[in-house]
Formats: structure tokens, sequence, C-alpha cells
């Protein structure tokens, strides 16, 4: 059998169409994809205080509406990705796309804070389409490829995740925060369209007595199986948590006096982290070549270091783009590692290993989003900073002393 021939059979073991699907555009669409079902989910970070005061929700348990996206967003990676192991993805995508619109519509027209934060639920169940769409790209891309492509589809989460911000912000100062789910909903119709005219089909092989009880026990089982995953799904909790402990809190100070600045000007601060979405390639390149593990530990420490100029907030807002700089580049370059090492593990098992691990990411996220504004309230900026600090220093603890010291394992090489 030749090394093309041996790539293939592989992709069909995986449930998958042939890797010649895979092509450059139809990973530019996912990309895309990606990035407008993550924006989905940061709209509200900029526009927390626009939100409490339209609907009188008090200011310092606003960053309830990002817990209660998080929290759907982790009932959607449990119930729903775990079915791009049974069902066709193409069709999963395109149905969780269409139904994602229509809470975009919920929101925007929400009364009052129940309907607001109801869909916001529903905006976070649906968005887990992103992962759907990841372990998609991941299925059918070369072993060789595999974490190269990962990190191009992420850069489309990560560009989301930062243009989202900016975006919601000048929209916003146009028409208020409701104009900004509004639009979201028209182009992710026009983005359904074209997923259901790009997409190759992708019947997944049969699992022995396959149903749906069974997939999510397999997916629980997972966790057993795969020491890895479980190691990276603590990572994702706690990077994300930190990560969101600055992006849920920074518009309470930057919006208040002295600063007083226009959501579009809070929003710019996300194209300051576009740094991540160059992150996002080159550490999956890293992950193909075996360094994970220096890749990992380099990014928590850089993540650390990054809060430092992040408590100067009041000194120097530029001190504060470099912090932010740092942040965002080390926490896109270990999601993407994560990734490529766990469905490395076990590729015909992709959207339950990628489902069951961000599930961590959207707990750190939650998490993060209310002790932050919470923290905020009680010590101000530097309590902010001394969490954000405090939750990258355990990350890095937990690298130096379980992580870096396990030994390689089978379907993940990693160089120390």
């Amino acid at each position: 059998m030749t090394n093309r021939d041996a790539t293939q059979a592989e992709a069909a073991s995986a449930g998958g169409a042939s890797t010649r699907d895979l092509s450059p555009a139809t990973v530019l669409l996912f990309a895309v994809a990606c990035g407008l079902s993550v924006a989905n989910i940061y709209f509200a970070q900029p526009l927390l205080d626009t939100m409490a005061r339209d609907l009188e929700i008090a200011p310092a348990v606003i960053g309830i509406v990002v817990t209660l996206t998080q929290i759907g967003y982790a009932f959607g990676l449990v119930l729903i990705v775990p079915l791009g192991d049974l069902v066709d993805r193409r069709r999963l995508i395109v149905g969780q796309t269409l139904l994602s619109a229509l809470a975009l519509v919920v929101v925007g027209t929400a009364s009052n804070a129940v309907v607001l934060l109801a869909g916001m639920v529903l905006v976070g169940l649906l968005a887990v389409v992103i992962q759907v769409l990841v372990a998609f790209a991941a299925t059918l891309a070369t072993p060789a490829a595999r974490g190269r492509t990962i990190g191009t589809v992420t850069s489309g989460v990560v560009s989301g995740i930062l243009l989202a911000r900016f975006a919601a912000g000048a929209l916003a100062d146009i028409g208020g925060w409701r104009l900004v789910y509004l639009t979201s909903a028209a182009l992710t119709l026009v983005l359904s369209a074209l997923l259901a005219r790009a997409l190759p089909r992708h019947q997944p092989q049969p699992m022995a007595g396959a149903s749906y009880a069974k997939l999510l026990r397999s997916t629980a089982e997972l966790f057993v199986q795969e020491p890895i995953l479980r190691e990276r799904a603590t990572f994702a909790l706690l990077i994300f948590a930190s990560f969101s402990v600055f992006w849920s809190s920074v518009v309470l100070p930057l919006a208040a006096p002295p600063f007083s600045l226009s959501h579009a000007t809070i929003g710019m601060l996300g194209i300051a982290g576009l740094a991540g979405a160059l992150a996002t390639r080159n550490s999956g390149r890293l992950a193909d070549r075996g360094w994970a593990q220096r890749t990992t530990g380099l990014s928590l420490f850089l993540m650390l270091a990054g809060w430092a100029p992040i408590a100067c907030l009041h000194s120097s807002l530029w001190l504060v783009l470099a912090g932010v700089v740092m942040i965002d580049f080390a926490v896109q370059a270990i999601h993407v590692t994560n990734q490529s090492l766990i469905v490395a593990a076990r590729p015909d098992a992709a959207s339950r290993l990628v489902g069951g691990y961000m599930v961590f990411y959207s707990i750190g996220s939650g998490a993060g989003a209310i002790s932050s504004t919470m923290a905020y309230a009680t010590a101000g900026w530097i309590g902010v900073c001394m969490l954000g600090a405090a939750i990258s220093a355990t990350a890095l603890l937990f690298w130096i002393v379980v992580v870096s010291k396990t030994p390689a394992r089978a379907g993940c090489v990693q160089t120390y």
C-alpha cells in the first residue's frame, strides 16, 4: 500500500470522505463559519454595560450574560457535538446554523432580562457548530497536515473572537446593542446557504449497536481511556478562565471615567489580539513536528507574564495592548496544540474528543466571566489582574508538575 493509499484509508476509517474533499476553499469556508459562530458568543463582552442599563441588570452581576452563554455552550458540547460521529456532519452543521440565526433574533428583540438570558443560552447551545466543523476538518485532513489544518480553521475562531469585540462596539455605536445581534442573524442565514452548497456529505462509519445514549456514554468513557484528554481538558479550563477574566471585565474601567471610551474604541483592543491568529497556524505546525510540550510550556509562561503589563491599565493603555497580544497569542497556541494532540490520539472519535475537551473550555470561560465582574466590583482592576494571574500560574504549575514529565503516548508524538 502506498503512503497516499494509507492516508486515504485512515480518513475512511475515521468515517470521512476522501482527503480530496478538503480543498483550500473548503478550509477557508470552515474558518469563516467558525469565526462568525464564535463571534456570536463574544459579541456581548464589550456591550455588557449597555445591556445592563437597557434591561436594568445590576453591573456586579452582568457577567451572568456571558456565563449563561457558556452554560448553553457546555450543554451543546455534551448533547450535540458527539452527533458528528453518528450522523451526516453536513446536515448537522447546516441545521445548527439555521437555528443559530433564529436564536440571534430572539436576543436582538429581547424585551426584558429573562428573554435576553434565555436567548443567550440558545446562542451558546447552537454555537457548538464550531466544534463539529473543527472535528470535520481534522478527520478530512491527512495525518501529516492535521495540526496545520486545525490551526488554519482555528485561526478563523481566533479572528472571530477578537474581531467580534470591535464589530460589536462599532455597530452598537451606530444603532445600539440590538443591531449587533440582528446583523449577525442575517449573516448567519447567508452562511447556512453557503455551507449547504459547499460542504461534502459525511456519513461516519456505523458504530456497533449505535444509539444516541451509547454515543453520550462513550464520550464520558474517553476521559477514562485517554489520559491526554484529561490533561488537555484541564489546560482548556484554566487558560480560558484566565482569558475570560480579562475580556469580560475590561469594558468596565474603560467605559467609565477617566477613560470614557466608546464601544468601538474598546473593541479595538481585539485587533491587537489578532496576533493570536498567527499563533494558531504556527503552533499547529509545531504539533505536527512533535514539539507540543515545548509550545505548551513557553505559551503558559507568556500568558502569566502578560498580566503584568495589563495591570498597568491606569498608567498606560499601550502596556495593556502589549499584554493583550501576549495573552491571546499564548492561549490560542495552547488551544490548537491541545486539539491537535487529542484528535491524533483517536481520529475515529474526533467529534466526541473535541466536544468533551471543549466542555472544559466552556466551564472555564463561564467561571472566568462571572468571577471577573465580581472581582472588579470588590477590588477594582488590580483585583481582576490578581485573579487572572493566579489562574495562569495554576496552569503553569500543572504543566511543570504533571504534564511536562508525562512520557510520549502512542498516536501523540511529543518532543520535550
